[in-house]
């Protein structure tokens, strides 16, 4: 697997906006010119003022500085749309590249990852989280800076007229920003602790949504449902006393900041009066203050979104340098199917699920593993797959070494058959043929009926074109995995593995099932894993693994002879069927 690469954040965030550094470019041009433009009317007001205390009577120069002022003000909203157009364009693209990254990441991280995190709190990062970049990216970088760069630009020009004056003007910034620190006094940790608060309440509220069924069933309400309710009650908390323990350090900054007058009147006042001041400067420092001090508040106000970029790139990034399952580029030349498992070990965590599994399965034949629940069959099948990494030994395809194939390539070759068929929130027609990609409408029907559930199919209420519901929920469990088995029919994979398949199919439809698995693995490798011992009678060879290893092999006549273990589960299996 490949090691973690941290970035810091900015680097991360850089790297993310390259691809488009050209717009953002553009958007910071026409910000500063946006907000340039819009110191023009505040000169084009000092000039005006201080002509009508000079008795100056010309009507045409007041127009000339009211045409001035109202093409500053048309200045600053166009190109201020300009930047936002240019800003926004590239940062939904890098939006969407980011995600794009995160999805097609979680295609390439070992399945552990993905069964410890719940689900929603990947919905969050990949969706709430990922949308918070946009305003770091579309409005800190143009925005703060032509708030910043401008301001200083006049700040110079004050000081060109009256250095005393100048510094008296910016006086309510630090004493505005002393307040502003208390507000932001562990903004870092509070800030952290909500936003693990909230992905907590998100995949609760997940969970919740999930579990519906049996939380009514066991007459469990949304406030008598002890986890939900303290999950969002922890996050209403949380944000409650951010807001209460910040508000006082937040209205007395935003009293504060604005009140340049406070300073800038007496002292103006007492330096005209002494004569070191005069009154066009004064004049133009009192006008010109009020429009400094507004783009700077501005700026400063978005510290709080660079204040969350490190939690949020933070969030982005432990998804992205989750270590990967490592494959090579190249495809190999497979010609043959089988597959050996020599000396496979394997933990999920500290516990060692697999300790020493060696196990020949030829091509062509059929292979099943059986064994008590949680002895290892199905990590051997998703060791197969490469949904993990093997901790030890090593799992040939044809001479190959998996680790030496592709991924795309081994997904091209294994169709996977889990115990509960997801389908997605999209017609049954779609369903299935995401087992094949292009297929025509009569391949996918083709698949249906060689699967059983062509018939069933046609009743729904729109067919084919019915929808199946989120996770299939619009349909059986029965019915979703005979869909799921019609999609990897169409699939055509030379090696097939279906992981307990028959598991939510009903005694009627068992027939049906077992011959659609007949048609599927037809002259193809297959690798089964069952409860219902009936199912894998004829296997070719059966491999009863215990406690993480192969407690013994052979065909089921000889098992029931040799192996205590095997001939107590089909007992145990008989004596059920017997008792139905």
């Amino acid at each position: 697997m490949h090691d973690r690469q941290k970035k810091n954040p900015l680097s991360r965030l850089a790297d993310f906006a390259k691809p488009h550094k050209g717009k953002y470019a553009s958007s910071v041009i026409f910000a500063i010119a946006g907000v340039a433009g819009g110191f023009i009317p505040y000169f084009a007001a000092a000039r005006m003022i201080i002509s009508l205390i000079e008795g100056n009577e010309e009507l045409s120069f007041y127009l000339t500085w009211c045409g001035a002022a109202a093409l500053g003000f048309a200045v600053k909203v166009l190109c201020m749309n300009i930047s936002t157009h240019f800003s926004h364009k590239a940062t939904f693209a890098v939006i969407s590249e980011v995600r794009y990254r995160m999805a097609s990441k979680l295609t390439r991280v070992p399945m552990g990852y993905l069964l410890d995190t719940p689900s929603g709190k990947l919905k969050t990062t990949m969706v709430e989280r990922v949308d918070s970049i946009e305003s770091p990216l579309a409005h800190v970088l143009p925005e703060m800076t032509a708030n910043l760069l401008v301001p200083l630009g006049i700040i110079v020009y004050l000081f060109t007229l009256d250095w005393r004056m100048a510094l008296v003007s910016l006086i309510t910034l630090p004493l505005g920003f002393i307040a502003y620190m208390g507000m932001m006094k562990d903004y870092a940790v509070r800030y952290t602790a909500a936003t693990n608060a909230g992905k907590h309440m998100s995949a609760t509220v997940v969970e919740y949504i999930n579990g519906i069924e049996v939380i009514k069933a066991f007459n469990q309400s949304a406030n008598s449902y002890a986890k939900f309710t303290d999950a969002v009650r922890k996050n209403t908390r949380l944000v409650l006393d951010w807001m209460k323990a910040t508000q006082v350090y937040s209205a007395i900054a935003q009293s504060i900041w604005p009140a340049v007058l406070l300073g800038v009147l007496p002292a103006g006042c007492l330096f005209y009066l002494n004569g070191s001041l005069s009154g066009p400067d004064f004049i133009t420092i009192i006008i010109l203050s009020f429009g400094v001090i507004g783009p700077l508040i501005a700026a400063v106000r978005f510290t709080d979104d660079i204040s969350k970029i490190s939690t949020i790139i933070g969030d982005i990034g432990a998804i992205l340098d989750e270590p990967e399952l490592e494959r090579p580029a190249d495809s190999k030349k497979i010609t043959g199917y089988g597959i050996e498992l020599q000396n496979v070990t394997f933990s999920y965590g500290e516990e060692q699920v697999l300790k020493g599994i060696n196990l020949v399965i030829p091509a062509g034949g059929v292979t099943a593993l059986v064994g008590p629940s949680g002895s290892g069959k199905s990590t051997v099948a998703k060791l197969i797959a490469s949904f993990w990494e093997v901790s030890g030994g090593e799992i040939t395809l044809d001479g190959v070494n998996i680790k030496d194939i592709p991924t795309g390539q081994l997904m091209d070759i294994i169709a996977y058959v889990p115990q509960n068929g997801y389908l997605f929130d999209d017609t049954v027609r779609n369903n299935i043929r995401m087992g094949k990609q292009g297929a025509t409408d009569a391949e996918v029907e083709a698949a249906a009926k060689a699967s059983g559930c062509h018939d069933f199919i046609m009743k729904l209420e729109h067919g084919y074109d019915t929808v199946a519901g989120g996770a299939g929920g619009h349909l059986s469990g029965g019915e979703r995995q005979r869909i799921a088995i019609a999609r990897a029919m169409l699939k055509n994979a030379p090696i097939v593995i279906l992981d307990e398949a028959s598991a939510y199919i009903d005694p009627e439809n068992e027939a049906v099932i077992l011959e659609a698995v007949a048609k599927l693995v037809e002259g193809k490798t297959l690798i089964i894993i069952a409860h219902r011992l009936s199912t894998i009678i004829d296997s070719d060879q059966i491999a009863v693994i215990r406690n993480g290893r192969i407690a013994a092999q052979g065909k089921h006549e000889d098992l029931l002879e040799s192996c205590a273990l095997y001939r107590d589960m089909w007992q145990a299996h008989t004596g059920a069927k017997d008792r139905i």
